[in-house]
């Protein structure tokens, strides 16, 4: 029965989700909804002691960074930058390739350690410009962006620093650059045959004769094309965010060590800050800061005319982003604390061989909290002991069990209640219902392409 329970609760919030509506509303009401079933009793200390704790957390790290990849975005998008970078790539690939466009620069950024959520903030404007001038269904532009951030930059290709790669060093004693080659054998795969169904997609449009879209949410501002910038100054903000976001990361544990202590006036006691788990945060937020100045250095005058608004719709937006991400970082923490939730956890152990069995689990665990750093942080705190375990007894290095963990944690993960994917839609301003079914094939080609890499692995012994 507790199974049931948690499945209902997951059920109904991928429901509610696809419906359109309000995630920050309804994933409370889901999680403790599974509460009540559970133990009538537990409702309020759930609410209060879980539930709100986790949402408030997720908001006090993370919303600056949603904050300032929304103004950075915005001001990208005002100053015209994302048209002269777009009008300049559609004369060097052609109106056809702007799917392949977008991907490649999604990929840059998160390979260079740009948060995914920033990503979207900084990359609609310019794929919304693209598309439009090669008459893409808007539609596709989800898919295209998730392709691009959510797949194989995120946890496929070895050194990426983001935190689905980083989270198995600490339970496995392995580094970021774990099976480099199974790592690019599914980075390929899931490129490849991404790119294949996107462009299946927009020849079906064509051959429909479906353009862009009209009456269409969240459209950037257009710029004439007379006044369009030197694409390589446009290009220098974003340069700019990812080369100081490494730099940052760098320099950060070297100018305040591991722990900071400060003690305000007033006040006996130091405020501590355990500067080794806030780093990557700190970073991307000082390289987007830059990034913000960078633009406004280059085309003070055009943004300044319209920033007032335009911040605005930036903040709504980033508000709107964080909080779903938020309810639904609090939606899993709930669940996991449910007795279903261990029940699923433990009947996944029964599967025999030890890298499916893994990336089963992790998958599975992503998918139900709605989150890959999430799902996949659960699954190694409750059993890397048996990983290491089936590891040694099987002669499998640890660094397969790595790689395998850090992509089937980006598999399952991106289903309709996933904060991302939330995200992404609201920031482009379309529905579940309009472009949840491309991000759902690319879901599926990532999950698939785990296990292409457990083949290759049993099938070479490729490292």
């Amino acid at each position: 029965m507790s199974f049931i329970i948690v499945l209902l609760a997951l059920l109904f919030l991928m429901f509610v989700a696809y419906r359109g509506y309000s995630v920050i509303l309804f994933a409370p009401v889901a999680a403790l909804g599974a509460v009540l079933l559970t133990d009538p009793s537990m409702v309020a200390p759930m609410f209060t002691g879980v539930f709100m704790d986790k949402m408030v957390g997720f908001v006090k790290l993370y919303f600056p960074v949603f904050l300032l990849g929304a103004v950075f975005g915005k001001v990208i998008e005002l100053s015209g930058f994302s048209k002269a970078i777009v009008s300049s790539v559609i004369k060097l690939v052609g109106r056809q390739r702007a799917m392949l466009s977008i991907v490649l620069v999604c990929a840059l950024l998160t390979y260079g350690g740009v948060s995914l959520f920033v990503v979207v903030f900084a990359v609609y404007p310019f794929a919304a410009e693209m598309f439009r001038q090669g008459n893409i269904p808007k539609r596709l532009i989800p898919g295209t962006i998730a392709l691009g951030a959510f797949t194989f930059t995120m946890d496929s290709l070895p050194g990426t620093p983001q935190i689905q790669n980083i989270i198995p060093t600490t339970f496995f004693g392995t580094n970021t650059w774990a099976a480099p080659w199974l790592g690019v054998i599914g980075a390929v795969f899931i490129l490849v045959v991404g790119l294949i169904y996107l462009e299946w997609c927009r020849r079906r449009a064509a051959a429909n004769d479906e353009g862009y879209g009209t009456n269409l949410l969240n459209e950037p501002e257009q710029i004439a094309d007379d006044k369009l910038v030197n694409p390589l100054i446009a290009l220098l903000p974003l340069v700019v965010v990812g080369v100081m976001n490494k730099v940052f990361t760098v320099w950060i544990p070297i100018w305040y060590g591991p722990t900071h202590e400060m003690t305000l006036a007033g006040t006996t006691k130091p405020i501590t800050t355990q500067v080794s788990s806030v780093v990557a945060i700190w970073a991307v937020e000082a390289a987007l800061l830059l990034g913000i100045l960078t633009v406004f250095l280059f085309a003070f005058k055009a943004v300044k005319a319209k920033f007032a608004e335009g911040s605005k719709a930036a903040v709504s937006g980033a508000l709107l982003a964080s909080m779903n991400t938020a309810s639904e970082y609090g939606f899993g923490a709930v669940i996991a604390g449910l007795p279903g939730f261990i029940v699923i956890a433990n009947a996944l152990k029964s599967i025999p061989n030890p890298l499916v069995n893994e990336a089963v689990t992790v998958t599975a665990l992503a998918g139900i909290t709605g989150s890959a750093s999430g799902g996949l942080s659960i699954a190694l705190a409750a059993m890397s002991h048996t990983f290491i375990e089936n590891a040694q007894a099987a002669g499998i290095p640890l660094e397969v069990f790595h790689r395998v963990a850090a992509m089937a944690s980006g598999g399952m993960d991106t289903l309709p209640h996933n904060g991302a994917v939330i995200t992404l839609l609201a920031v482009t301003g379309l529905s579940h219902r309009q472009s949840y079914k491309d991000i759902f094939v690319i879901t599926m080609i990532k999950t698939i392409a785990v296990f292409v890499v457990i083949a290759t692995y049993y099938l070479t012994g490729i490292v």
